[in-house]
């Protein structure tokens, strides 16, 4: 008798890695369309970075509130938190699933990945309870710690197939991107009409409370250390 060892499938293969593949080709699209802008338009290239940088790095409520406080208007904010949000969850969760099947471990993402099992943990068995409608509501809730990556992250640990997990986690971050777009909006112009700094005040009354958040969540784990 001979014996047929079949190949592993390659990750690229795989559902996670067409979906990373897919994350790839959306993120280096939206960067050369950065980079044609840099030369068509400088100074609203510069605008469009800026809001880039604050969307991946405070989330998307500061996002937006950037992107309106320099005049920026629906049509433009909107999409750019759509595309934004749709790179991390097609890029983050397929990373986080190879990481947590040991097929590729990155290093400088272990800690970003184990901060986002542990709040998915948290929030898991509140989601089971409601199912797909619990995971949409999840990632809908403007709540800490509830936004699509670690919406992705539950739906995986729930054993829900990645093409429905990801539908579901997308439908649920655009419905709630237009949600926060015409709220914040409305405070923008609040705001606005008091000072010209103020709405430039909440963007770094946002940005503490983010980084305030995080530090926050960092503590128990350091006080059990």
């Amino acid at each position: 008798m001979q014996e047929h060892n079949q190949p592993e499938e390659p990750l690229l293969a795989s559902p996670e890695g067409r979906l990373l593949l897919a994350g790839a080709i959306l993120a280096l699209g939206y960067t050369f369309w950065l980079w044609i802008k840099l030369f068509l338009s400088p100074e609203e290239s510069q605008l469009l970075i800026g809001i880039t940088a604050t969307g991946l790095l405070f989330g998307r409520a500061t996002a937006m509130v950037f992107g309106y406080s320099v005049r920026m208007g629906h049509s433009t904010v909107i999409p750019i938190c759509i595309i934004i949000e749709t790179i991390m969850v097609l890029i983050l969760y397929p990373l986080f699933v190879f990481s947590w099947r040991r097929l590729l471990v990155i290093n400088r993402l272990k800690k970003l990945f184990d901060r986002t099992q542990r709040a998915a943990e948290r929030h898991k068995e509140k989601v089971r309870k409601y199912g797909v409608i619990g995971l949409f509501l999840f990632v809908w809730f403007p709540f800490w710690m509830t936004g699509p990556v670690v919406g992705s992250v539950i739906g995986f640990l729930l054993g829900l197939r990645v093409w429905l997990n990801i539908t579901i986690v997308l439908a649920g971050t655009y419905v709630a991107i237009f949600c926060w777009a015409f709220f914040l909006r409305q405070l923008h112009e609040q705001v606005a009409s008091y000072s010209s700094y103020a709405t430039m005040i909440l963007v770094i009354l946002l940005i503490c409370a983010v980084i305030g958040g995080h530090l926050l969540a960092r503590r128990p784990r350091k006080n059990k250390t």
